[in-house]
Order: structure tokens, then C-alpha cells, then sequence
């Protein structure tokens, strides 16, 4: 895969030149930086090695860099050649692994590097030859300083008498003793020089190391802590953007580390064998403070959500066909304001097919879902409500008209579908209804859940008959929502019509807020019904219990969503057995992780994402056939649209997709909280 859509992977792409390298930890961590910086999973390794007749397993390329030892030539040159290298790129890599080798002579191969030369001992000297033999040897010429050529030795010519001769040979020691100290003297001269130099390249070399492990700690802060180029560490430290659980399964905060510890095992046993496609799932798993500081998760429903989405895939690896699924988790951040990368992050993922998950019903969502959609890559959402946030595209409808997200489908009920139940519950009621309302995020930009909402209770017939047309209250919770809604609770009490109904069209993370600001009004002895979205089932009945425990506060809370763990298990759902297997499957063991069983039940959030995936690999399964085994996104996106009604057995019911993007058949259940029971 190529990771060129993101800031900084060009050059990460390019870079195939190795930087400096100063130990084997090192070089063995620049051959990884290499192969996930140009996107090369292990599987394509193994697969592009096998063309050029090499082998290199995923199994024997983990072990081999993982061991405390220089690599052999042999293997590093088949590592890259696999990750696209020709013979001039990997030269670079070869000088270097040469230098590594000279300094350790353990490593082998047949090109390997020549280990420095042992220290030559001085000659023995021979026998003196007898003087019949002729004229004696010339002494051997002093020792040249590194990069001069030798000195020329003196000619010495014997007497010519025999008589002499012994005179001479006698005369001729001091000067073979007086040559050989000149020699030593040289010699010693030279390895003074030497000795500087390898001083100084040692200490070059140690500069080198520092400066290494300084870009190595720089490299590691910017990805947080791996060198994954699709992770980036925002302001604040947030991790956002894509992983397979195999970098760091810490990355997004420790209340998803159980599970990216399982999604890492899952995407390893997926694709050892290199026969698999890939599905993202894409939502905001982190959570940023007040302060700005990154901080952990601290809502069940954000990590059940992606506990559901990772049993769906392992369900799918059970079954005997060749073809396995991958999981991706693609982080969009807090808010969802690092979209834009996190999807062009996922460009890089290799056999990308399908992206689930989608977000939250906000402008970030839609403009990530255009963006997919511009790229032919299919959507099935699982938490999306807000009306025409779907194929359609109605939901941002420019006046000239909708424009398709083609591919966007989606397994949850619609805002219209909850609050046509709700009004046709309290069609025949006489009450006076006030509508709470806010239509942007904190990060400003437009909220299209609460803004649907809000068109809801003012265009359903059983709702907007209740309406006061006064009682209309605006909050913008960039401003600070605690405060304004304790205003907005007294204000109830100032109407012209004594209100006992409101519609409260903003999210649920305001109504606990809201509910407190309700028992402390003036006029609190008079009962009240909250009506809400669909969302407020992730809101703590005991939170309603503690409010009415003196019964001077009598306040409901009244929305439409899909049935409770208790109905899809219970036998008046028809295919209560299909929500046991997914109760079963979430509650087992995953890789030695086990996930709690209250987060599948307390919310719908795991089982939405859990169908979310399903009819994702549903689509997967039915495009694949033995003319292609391995399915582009194209023959996804067809089948996703060819399920029929029943042909998804999701947890919540079978259903199947129609031409807008929606599923054919949605349980809706009305919940009650507060003054009565629970449905």
C-alpha cells in the first residue's frame, strides 16, 4: 500500500535510502520502518518474494528481525528486493550492513565484509647465509606513513675481498639494528595517527548513534510511539488516525487496549496464509479534556461499539472459505476533527473493500462519507440517525438539489422512524410541549442528528400538535451547556401554559445536565416528560431514580430505539437465536481477552456495530466466487446493494438494503424511564 495521501508519507515513501545507521538494533528496525513506510504488509512480502523465487514467510521475517543480531545479507537482500528496491537502492542498504559486519564478524552470507586484518608479527629473523651463498639480503624498508608511498631503501654494496666481507657483515648489524628502530619508530608513528583516527571516527560514530536514537525518540513522539506513518500524535497527545492492533495496542488509550490486543491476533491468523480483504472501521475513539489533554475513554458504549465490529469479523474467520477478513480501527480523534487524514490514511490499507462504523450524525461524517464515496468505497453505517444521511444524500441538500453519497448504507432506525413511533404514543394526549433545542457541536460546525430531530417534533402529527409555539428554547454549547440549561429549566416554569412535555432535540451527553436542571425549577413539584432521540439510551436510569426518590420531582424520560437486550433475547422476537449467537460470541474469549458482557447489553451501540460489520461481510462473502476469490470494493458495493430483505441474519433481526441506502425492516421499541418502568 502506498500511505502517499497523508502528510509526511511521501518522503516516507521515498525514502528508501537508509540515514545513518549505528547498531544492528537499529538497522533491523530501519528494514520495518521501510516495509510499513512503504506500505508492505508481511503478506505482500511473502507474495512478492515468492515471484522472484525467494521465500520469506511472515513467521521467518518477524523472527529474523526480531533476534539480537545482524541480519545475513542473503535475507536483507531478498527483504528488499521484496519492498520494490532495485540493485542502485538497496547499494546504500549493502555499504551499510558491510560497515555492521566489519564490526561484527559473527554475521555471514556470501557478501559478506572482510573482517579487519590480524596484526602482522614481525619477522623472525633468518639464519645469516654463509658467504658462499653472495651478496646479503637488502634490510627491509622502513614502515610508510597511511597514504605515502614507501621510501626508497639505500643501496649497500659488500667489499669486494673475501677478507673484508667478514668486516663488513660485522659492521652490517648495528645498521640492520639502526634500520629496524627507524622501522619501529615509523611504524609506531603511523599507528599514532591511526589510533587518532579511529579516536576521531569514534567518536563521529557515537555523534552518529546519538543523532540516530534522537530521530528514532522524535519519529516514535510524532506516531505515537511506533513507526506506523498512519498514527499521528495530536496536540495534547491524542493518537488519531489507522491501525491493524499489531503497533501498539495502547495507541487509542487503555479501555480499547483488550480489544486492539485481539484485533492484532485476529489480523495475524487473517492473513498469514495472504488470501484476505480489509475493513475499516471508522468512528471518534478518543476523547480530549477540558484542558485539551488526551485523555482515555470513558463511556462503555465507544468500546463496546468496537468489541461488536471486531466479534462480527472474528465470526466471519470461523467458516472454512480461503477468503478472511482484516480489521482496521481508523480514528477520526475527538470530535471527529482529524477526518481528513484519518481517511486519507486509509488509502494505504491494503485490499480496503469496505469502511464501517461512520461516526456520529455531524458535518465531519458527511464530509467524511463524500469523500468515500468519491473513491467508490462502500459505507455501512451503524450509529447514523439523522434523516437523508444515507444514498440519498438529502441530508446536506444544496438547492440545487440532493447529492448521492453513493455506497452509504446504513443498519439503524431513522430519526423519522423514532419519532413517528413516539408520536403515535402521545397522539391522543392533551399536553403542552416545549422544544429544547441545539443544531451545532462543540466544534461548530452543524449537528445534523439534533437538527433532524428538531424538523421531527415540528412536522410529526402526534408531536407538533403539542407544541407551544413560545416555549422554543436555543443553546450553543460552545458557550457552556450546564448554565444555559438551568436557565432554560426555570424559564418552563414562566410560560404563559404550565409546560409538562418537552422535546429535547440535542444530545444525551446534555441531559443529564438537563434533568437536574428540571428538579431544581421552581415549579419541580409538577411532573414532566422528557422526550428524546434515540441516544439516550446510553443515559443511566439512576440518574432518574436518585431525582424522584422523594416524588417532588416527578420526571420521565420517554424515547423510541431499538429493542432492549432483554426483547431480542425473549421469545416474541422471532429471531431471538440470532441475538444469542452474537451474546455468545462477544462474551468468549478472543485471543485471551475477554470483553464484559454488560457492554454488549447496556446499549445498542455493540450490536449496531457488530450488524454494521455483518452486512459488510455479507456483501464480501456473496461477491466472492472462484473466477474472484479476493473481491474489489466494486464488486462489494454491487452486492451491498443486492441484499434482498432477510438477507442480512443480523443480531437485530434479518433485514436487507433498499435503493436508499436503508435497512428493510427495524424493531422499534418505546422506552420509558423515571415514573415508569423500563421497556
Amino acid at each position: 500500500m502506498a500511505w502517499d495521501q497523508v502528510p509526511g508519507r511521501r518522503q516516507a515513501e521515498r525514502d528508501v535510502v537508509p540515514p545513518r545507521i549505528g547498531s544492528q538494533q537499529q538497522f533491523r528496525e530501519e528494514l520495518t520502518r521501510l516495509r510499513t513506510g512503504l506500505g508492505v504488509s508481511l503478506a505482500q512480502l511473502e507474495q512478492a518474494s515468492q515471484r522472484q523465487g525467494k521465500r520469506l514467510p511472515p513467521a521467518t521475517v518477524s523472527n529474523v528481525l526480531s533476534r539480537d543480531r545482524l541480519p545475513e545479507w542473503e535475507f536483507v537482500a531478498d527483504f528488499l528486493a521484496a519492498c520494490g528496491l532495485d540493485e542502485a537502492q538497496r547499494g546504500p542498504w549493502q555499504q551499510a550492513w558491510r560497515e555492521l559486519a566489519a564490526a561484527s564478524p559473527a554475521a555471514g552470507g556470501p557478501d559478506a565484509a572482510a573482517a579487519p586484518p590480524a596484526p602482522v608479527p614481525a619477522p623472525v629473523p633468518s639464519p645469516s647465509p654463509p658467504p658462499a651463498v653472495g651478496p646479503p639480503p637488502a634490510p627491509s624498508p622502513p614502515a610508510a606513513h597511511p597514504g605515502k608511498p614507501p621510501a626508497e631503501p639505500p643501496a649497500v654494496t659488500p667489499p669486494a675481498d673475501g677478507g673484508r666481507w667478514r668486516a663488513w657483515r660485522a659492521g652490517l648489524a648495528p645498521r640492520r639494528a639502526a634500520v629496524a628502530v627507524c622501522a619501529a619508530l615509523a611504524l609506531a608513528a603511523a599507528m599514532g595517527v591511526y589510533a587518532f583516527d579511529q579516536r576521531d571516527q569514534n567518536v563521529e560514530h557515537g555523534k552518529q548513534q546519538q543523532e540516530e536514537r534522537e530521530r528514532q525518540e522524535k519519529y516514535r513522539k510524532e506516531h505515537c510511539g511506533t513507526l506506523n506513518p498512519a498514527l499521528v500524535t495530536e496536540a495534547g497527545g491524542e493518537c488519531t488516525g489507522v491501525t491493524d492492533g499489531l503497533d501498539r495496542s495502547d495507541v487509542f488509550g487503555s479501555a480499547l487496549e483488550p480489544v486492539l490486543t485481539a484485533i492484532g491476533a485476529e489480523n495475524h491468523r487473517a492473513t498469514r496464509d495472504g488470501q484476505y480483504v480489509t475493513i475499516a472501521f471508522l468512528a471518534p475513539l478518543t476523547s480530549v479534556g477540558k484542558a485539551g489533554k488526551a485523555k482515555d475513554l470513558t463511556l462503555d458504549q465507544f468500546v463496546g461499539e468496537v468489541e461488536g465490529a471486531y466479534t462480527a469479523v472474528e465470526r466471519a474467520n470461523t467458516d472454512d472459505g480461503p477468503l478472511k477478513i482484516r480489521l482496521v480501527l481508523a480514528n477520526m480523534g475527538s470530535g471527529e476533527l482529524h477526518w481528513k487524514d484519518t481517511v486519507a490514511a486509509l488509502d494505504g490499507v491494503e485490499n480496503l473493500v469496505a469502511v464501517t462504523g461512520m461516526g456520529l450524525s455531524q458535518q465531519e461524517s458527511v464530509d467524511a462519507a463524500r469523500a468515500l464515496s468519491g473513491k467508490d468505497i462502500p459505507m455501512v453505517a451503524d450509529l447514523i440517525t439523522a434523516d437523508g444521511f444515507d444514498t440519498t444524500g438529502t441530508i446536506d441538500s444544496p438547492k440545487t438539489g440532493p447529492e448521492r453519497i453513493n455506497g452509504l448504507v446504513r443498519v439503524t432506525l431513522t430519526n423519522a422512524a423514532q419519532l413517528g413511533a413516539l408520536g403515535a404514543e402521545l397522539d391522543g394526549d392533551t399536553r403542552t410541549a416545549a422544544l429544547v433545542r441545539t443544531d451545532v457541536t462543540p466544534n461548530g460546525t452543524r449537528d445534523f442528528y439534533t437538527d433532524s430531530l428538531y424538523r421531527d417534533f415540528r412536522t410529526v402529527g402526534g408531536l407538533k400538535k403539542h407544541l407551544d409555539p413560545a416555549a422554543d428554547f436555543f443553546f450553543d454549547p460552545r458557550g457552556g451547556a450546564a448554565s444555559i440549561l438551568d436557565t432554560i429549566g426555570q424559564n418552563l416554569c414562566n410560560t404563559g401554559h404550565p409546560v409538562d412535555t418537552v422535546y429535547f432535540a440535542a444530545r444525551e451527553k446534555y441531559l443529564p445536565d438537563f434533568l437536574q436542571a428540571l428538579s431544581r425549577r421552581s415549579c419541580h413539584r409538577l411532573p414532566v416528560t422528557v422526550v428524546a432521540g434515540s441516544d439516550t439510551a446510553a443515559l443511566d436510569p439512576k440518574l432518574l431514580t436518585g431525582l424522584n426518590q422523594e416524588g417532588e420531582a416527578p420526571i420521565a424520560v420517554l424515547y423510541a430505539s431499538l429493542p432492549s437486550a432483554t426483547r431480542l433475547r425473549g421469545p416474541g422476537n422471532s429471531d431471538h437465536n440470532l441475538y444469542d449467537k452474537f451474546l455468545d460470541a462477544f462474551t468468549g474469549e478472543h485471543h485471551g481477552q475477554k470483553f464484559p458482557a454488560g457492554h454488549a447489553t447496556r446499549g445498542y451501540w455493540p450490536v449496531l456495530a457488530h450488524d454494521a460489520v455483518l452486512t459488510a461481510t455479507t456483501a464480501i462473502r456473496n461477491a466472492t466466487t472462484p473466477t474472484a476469490p479476493r473481491p474489489n470494493r466494486y464488486a462489494v458495493l454491487n452486492h451491498l446493494y443486492a441484499l434482498t430483505d432477510g438477507a442480512v441474519p443480523a443480531a437485530t433481526g434479518r433485514f436487507g438494503i433498499d435503493t436508499t441506502g436503508n435497512r428493510t425492516k427495524v424493531p422499534i421499541t418505546i422506552h420509558r424511564l423515571g415514573t415508569t418502568s423500563t421497556s
